[in-house]
């Protein structure tokens, strides 16, 4: 009986180490990407910018929208797909973001109303471009969204060349985030998001 006893101990013990062993290396794994993740982040926006059949701004900040508009007016795509406005927010509201009188936004911008995510802002994308015939867009979205947004968005459109241009925040400090308690609560958020839309990805993939 006492023999049996130590036996199960001894597993409990072993089964115990393996678990802390693979929780230390998950930890490891996990903060060693998340510097790597933080690091591949883009500083700067790209010095050229191939022309593409349309542009989408995803919201989240009027940033986007004033950026994804001056890329408009540049011609570097023929229409905007402005998606996941909120229902109560108004064109004309929308409108007064983008300095100026801005006389493509009449014309050229759509707005999209369904997405509530990013998820949701790939769907209503795919749409979208389908509906219009475009195999190529810019898509554009604060730095630290591009990775999960390039997934998201490529996930639901293989077949459509994606350009990704980063819009840079006043209050995101991207170098030296460690010292600002706001960028690292949001990198770390954005980053598990990112292993998580990873993941649900790959599982897709094998189902």
């Amino acid at each position: 009986m006492a023999a049996t006893e130590t036996l199960r101990d001894r597993i409990r013990q072993r089964i115990i180490r393996m678990a802390v062993g693979i929780a230390v290396l998950l930890a490891a794994g996990y903060v060693a990407g998340f510097f790597i993740f933080t690091a591949a982040l883009e500083r700067i926006p790209p010095a050229e910018v191939p022309v593409a059949d349309g542009i989408v701004a995803l919201t989240g900040g009027p940033d986007r929208i004033t950026v994804a508009y001056r890329l408009l007016e540049q011609g570097k795509g023929k229409r905007l797909l402005i998606t996941g406005v909120h229902p109560d927010v108004k064109v004309s509201s929308l409108k007064n973001i983008v300095p100026g009188e801005a006389p493509k936004f009449d014309c050229c911008i759509d707005i999209g109303y369904m997405a509530a995510n990013t998820i949701g802002n790939a769907t209503e994308t795919a749409e979208w471009v389908r509906a219009r015939d475009y195999h190529s867009i810019i898509l554009v979205t604060s730095t630290y969204h591009l990775p999960r947004a390039m997934l998201e968005l490529g996930r639901a459109m293989p077949d459509v060349e994606i350009t990704p241009f980063p819009v840079f925040q006043d209050t995101l400090h991207l170098d030296g985030w460690w010292a600002y308690p706001g960028t690292t609560r949001l990198l770390i958020s954005e980053y598990t998001k990112f292993l998580l839309t990873l993941a649900y990805g790959r599982a897709s993939m094998h189902n």
